[in-house]
């Protein structure tokens, strides 16, 4: 039995055809047929099936659900159901938009693993989770690498770095957290980044540095707490803890490097 007018036949394509057209096998385009997921609408006067308009419009829809990942049974339910054209394309930008955003933070975990490797941070993402949470510290590996890249301080960080496990991230980011509550916890007393119990805090400060990453004389110590009020990230970084933070915590630094190594 022919199905179709002849003026749809003409407008209709082979099964050769709509293969090449839509970039997928005729023995799929057969198997559709078999299970009933697209029939063509009309048949040649010698049998051969033709593909008219809407029965391109199903083919899309079927290779963009099958795109998204659907089986062939769940994509027969989904064109069953009352949905227009428009809804199907809404559904599936939807369901586009969602695998483009785990792809996205996909490649960001992939990227992020990258930069780490060249920071020399060896773990794992669960690891840099736990031990970084929402911080990313490779956010500036490259930035880091074009500026200090040719000094010892980070070739000494570097070498130091490939060596620690989650542990010894832990510890630090612990060493750090305690360094920074105490400086904290003296602006807010009020006393002043010249005071004596300041000035060991920014010594710690400096130790902590020296002991995990590279050596931190008090020239260099000068420069970090230059930068910390130079840099608007290294700014706001203190600045989100307690505000006024990054001055005093540089302020505090210049003055221990002043009592402790004067310069000439």
């Amino acid at each position: 039995m022919h199905r179709g007018t002849t003026a749809t036949r003409e407008r209709a394509l082979t099964v050769g055809e709509v293969a090449s057209l839509a970039g997928v096998s005729v023995r799929t385009l057969h198997h559709y047929d078999a299970i009933g997921l697209l029939s063509p609408a009309a048949r040649s006067d010698a049998g051969y099936r033709l593909y008219g308009e809407d029965d391109l419009a199903r083919l899309h829809q079927i290779l963009a659900y099958r795109e998204l990942g659907f089986e062939l049974d769940a994509i027969a339910q989904l064109l069953t159901e009352p949905a227009d054209e428009v809804e199907h394309l809404r559904r599936q930008e939807a369901l586009l938009n969602a695998r483009l955003e785990r792809l996205l933070a996909m490649r960001r975990d992939v990227r992020k693993q990258m930069e780490a490797r060249k920071m020399g941070i060896e773990l794992d993402p669960k690891e840099m989770l736990e031990v970084f949470g929402d911080h990313d510290p490779t956010q500036h590996a490259e930035e880091a690498k074009e500026r200090w890249g040719d000094t010892d301080a980070y070739r000494q960080s570097q070498a130091r770095t490939k060596r620690y496990t989650k542990d010894d991230w832990l510890r630090i980011q612990q060493e750090g957290e305690e360094v920074e509550s105490r400086l904290a916890e003296l602006m807010r007393q009020g006393v002043p980044a010249t005071d004596a119990r300041a000035l060991e805090a920014a010594e710690a400060h400096r130790q902590l540095i020296s002991r995990n990453f590279y050596d931190c004389g008090y020239d260099i110590h000068r420069g970090l707490a230059q930068m910390y009020l130079a840099d608007p990230r290294f700014t706001r970084y203190y600045e989100q803890r307690a505000e006024g933070l990054a001055r005093y915590v540089s302020e505090a630094i210049i003055a221990n490097a002043d009592e402790r190594a004067p310069q000439g």
